[in-house]
This record gives C-alpha cells, structure tokens and sequence, in this order.
C-alpha cells in the first residue's frame, strides 16, 4: 500500500485542547505553513496567559475530580494504555497530519513516529506502579523511607523537528507519575499534537489532564514558565532559549527545570571503522537525517587522515544521491527546512563560515525542488577551525564540517566541545578504542558504530554543559516528574 497522500485531503484540528475539547480564544493568528511547499496548513492563534491559566484551571480540576495521582497505579496504567491503543488506531492520520506539517517524510512518519509515541505512551505506563521510594538505615524503634510523588502539574515546551515523539517524551511519564499537564506547541507544528490530545480525550483520559495550548514562546510559553502553579517545567530547544527558560523558572518560584538543548555533535571515524559503504551512509545519514534539524546531528567528522579521502569522497557521493521533494511523497528521501526563516538563518551561517576560511566541498547553496519548498543542499565544508563561527555555532541544518588527526587523543580533544556537551559517536571495530572514546567525550550520550537515537526507550537521554541538563525517557525520564520525599517515624 502506498504511503503517499494528498496533503490537502488531510482534517486539520483547530483552536487549543483545554480540559478534553477543542476551544477556540481570541489571539492574534498565526498562519502555518506546509514546509514543502509553502502553503497554508492552517491558522492557529496564539493563546498566551488567557489560555495558560484555563488550562492550569483545567488541571487543577481535573487532578482533584479524578484522583489521579490518588488512584491505584495500575489503574492509571489502563488509561495510558487505551490511549497508546488509540494512537496506534489512528496512526495513519497522525503520521500523514505530522508528515504535511512538518520536515518529517511520510515514509517514517505512520510506521515510526505514530507508532513509536504509542510505544513510548505505553512504556510509561508499564511505569506507574514501579516508582518506588527505599527504606534507609536507621536506630531501633525509628523507621525512615522515601517516596516519590507528582509535582502537580508539569509544564512542556515542545520543538518542531520531532513534534509528537519528543511531546511524548515529556507527557507519557509526567501522567504516569501523576501530574496534570499543560503543554504547548511550536507554532510552526501545532496540528499533530492537537490530534494527539483528542485521542487522549477519546481513550478516556480525564479531562484536563492533557492541555495542549497554541502560541508564540514569548507570550504563551513564557506564561507556562511563570505560572505559579506549574510545579516543574521540561523545555527542548535552543540553548539561548534555555536559558531564558531557566531564568524565567528561578524568578517564579524556583522551580525545577528540564532542557535538552543544542549541540555541536562530533562523530569521530578511526581508521579501521569496517566496511566503508556502511561507513559512510552513517556517517551521510548521520548529518543529513530530517534535514539536520537534530539535536543531536553529527555536525563535526573528525576522521584519522589515512582514510579521509577516500571516505570523504564516499560521503559526497551519497548528498549527490537524495531525492528532494515533499514530505507526503514516499519516494522522497530528502526533506525542506521548517521554514524560509529557517533556512535563511542556515545559509547566512554557512556563508559567514566560509567567508571566515572554510572551504566549500559540496552544497553551501539552495536545492532544487519542487513547489518552491524550503530545501538546502546538504553541505561538507573543510577547514573550520575552532574559533570560526561555524565551529561556535549550531546550524540546525544539513551542514558539516570535516577536521582530519594523526592519534586518537588529538581526535579526543577536537571532539571536545566548549559550550555543548550533548552527543558524540565514533566508529571503529576496535572495542578497546571505542570505550576509551566513551569514556573520554564529555557528551551526555555517545554512540559506537552508529550516531543517533535508538527507538528504545529505556535509555535516559540528555546533555552536558550547554546542551542541558535533566533526562528523558528511561526511569530517568519518569523520576524527572517526581520529587522525593523523606520520612522519618519515631516510635512511640
């Protein structure tokens, strides 16, 4: 069966998802744009403070009225896994909404990105019943213990790169932990987890524990922050964005925060990797996955010199043999920027790299494609050295550079970042070699023979230095959500 579709056949959700239904509050109006071709996918307007606090409003009432964070744990299970159900039942129109919405391919869209929120929903809920406090030493006739309970309500800023598989990372185990949440999109990706609420609505969640809320990040997402009775909040975005968030979180009330934020992702390739072909379409997919708006993208090759020609050469072979085009179109391979913003700031980026002395191996300019999307060529550039801005800085784009070394501890120490910290990986059949890597980047996640994110769950994911702090998924994720308590019981 055929995963293409026609995106304006598509049933677009408007208005926010507050307390289990759709409402509609004035705004100023954001149009959204389809990134393949630019045109409209819908309106949306932006909440700010009116909608945050009936959302707030929303979950207070619904965590009093239901008990949820009072209920049987299994009980909260069955919930969580009607609505993984419900997912999973609609995951041909959630992967077609994400897939016309977004920079993400229908190819991956259906099979992975609906299907793997479901998975993450119900992997959270296996959870519910498995946070567990410990019994400490004590003297006789005392007994301490600790136990974990919900914030209350957590707060979620979700990006647009990976709209519903990172708004799962942050909703599936704030709920299985107990909490209410109030979320809000990116305005550039709102519709898919719009959807995403309805089905939570329809599986039977109770009302108000799911708020999805539209707007701009100064106005609605700044108003999540700052909301006194938002407990907790995890952010996924830009490190200046970050920050901002953080000091948004200490002037109201010191309140704990999660980011997964930047990076500047080396891959380091040693010089006995294996097989080159396989070598080098990880490294190629490594960089130029949805378009480089990862994360995590290998954005630095730092290759053993003996090799680099040769892998080099395979590497731009591989950016000659995409396939550009739109994102509901199965036989494209290769995806548009979010935006013309988007990929104005890329290119301007790129340019002042080069005119700082990079040089140019392949792309570094628009690619055709049709219906006037937002595509930019894949790009290899050389002789970036560390105080270039484009060293310095994130594109988010599908750009990398390339730095050959002699010895692998001057391979260490150029992986080695001065602001980010989030991911590295390095290729090498010596295992021996691969862990002293490992061991040595200080990254919060390091790959080996591959770079990127399994579909697992149960690894705890996060960064180091100004890629963040905090975890998602794994028992990491879940604990996030809770805060310990202690208690200490004297016998009388």
């Amino acid at each position: 069966m055929s995963l293409s579709f026609n995106p304006d056949t598509v049933t677009i959700p408007s208005g926010h998802h507050i307390g289990g239904r759709f409402v509609d509050l004035p705004g100023e109006e954001i149009a959204v744009l389809r990134p393949s071709d630019a045109q409209p996918m819908g309106v949306i307007t932006d909440g700010g403070q009116a909608a945050v606090d009936l959302a707030v409003v929303a979950a207070r009432s619904a965590l009093a009225t239901s008990g949820w964070a009072r209920m049987n744990p299994r009980d909260r299970a069955r919930v969580l896994f009607r609505f993984a159900e419900k997912i999973e039942e609609k995951a041909d129109y959630l992967g077609r909404l994400e897939a016309a919405g977004s920079s993400r391919l229908v190819a991956g869209t259906i099979t992975g990105d609906a299907v793997r929120t479901a998975s993450v929903v119900r992997y959270f809920a296996e959870y519910c019943d498995k946070l567990e406090g410990i019994v400490t030493a004590t003297k006789a006739d005392t007994l301490s213990y600790t136990r974990r309970e919900p914030y209350g309500i957590a707060g979620a800023i979700v990006p647009w790169n990976f709209p519903m598989i990172t708004a799962a990372w942050k909703f599936a185990p704030a709920l299985a932990a107990g909490n209410a949440v109030v979320m809000k999109t990116s305005e550039l990706t709102p519709h898919s987890l719009l959807a995403l609420a309805e089905c939570a609505a329809e599986a039977g969640l109770p009302g108000g524990l799911l708020n999805v809320v539209n707007g701009w990040g100064h106005t609605t997402g700044a108003a999540i922050v700052a909301h006194p009775e938002i407990g907790i909040i995890s952010f996924t975005g830009s490190t200046a964005t970050g920050a901002a968030v953080m000091s948004l979180a200490a002037q109201s009330g010191i309140k704990p925060v999660v980011l997964e934020l930047g990076g500047k992702s080396a891959q380091i390739v040693t010089r006995n990797p294996g097989d080159m072909d396989a070598v080098a379409t990880r490294v190629a997919n490594g960089f130029m996955v949805n378009a480089g708006q990862v994360c995590t993208l290998a954005s630095r090759l730092i290759v053993d010199r003996a090799i680099s020609d040769e892998l080099i050469d395979r590497v731009i072979a591989r950016t000659k043999a995409i396939k550009a085009g739109p994102t509901w179109d199965e036989t494209t391979t290769f995806a548009p920027v979010i935006s013309a913003r988007q990929f104005d700031r890329i290119d301007a980026l790129v340019q002042e790299t080069v005119k700082q002395g990079a040089e140019v191996l392949t792309g570094a300019t628009r690619l055709e494609g049709p219906n006037e999307g937002n595509f930019y060529a894949p790009t290899v550039l050389a002789n970036v050295s560390r105080d270039n801005v484009g060293f310095r800085e994130e594109y988010f784009g599908p750009v990398m550079s390339v730095t050959t070394y002699d010895d692998i501890e001057q391979a260490i120490a150029e992986a080695q970042h001065p602001t980010y910290g989030l991911s590295a990986s390095v290729h090498t059949q010596d295992l021996k070699l691969a862990m002293k890597v490992a061991d040595a980047v200080e990254a919060g996640m390091v790959w080996v023979n591959q770079h990127g994110r399994d579909p697992e769950f149960t690894y705890a994911a996060g960064g180091w230095k100004g890629s963040g702090f905090g975890k998602d998924m794994g028992r990491a994720g879940i604990e996030e959500f809770t805060r310990q308590k202690a208690v200490w019981i004297n016998y009388l």
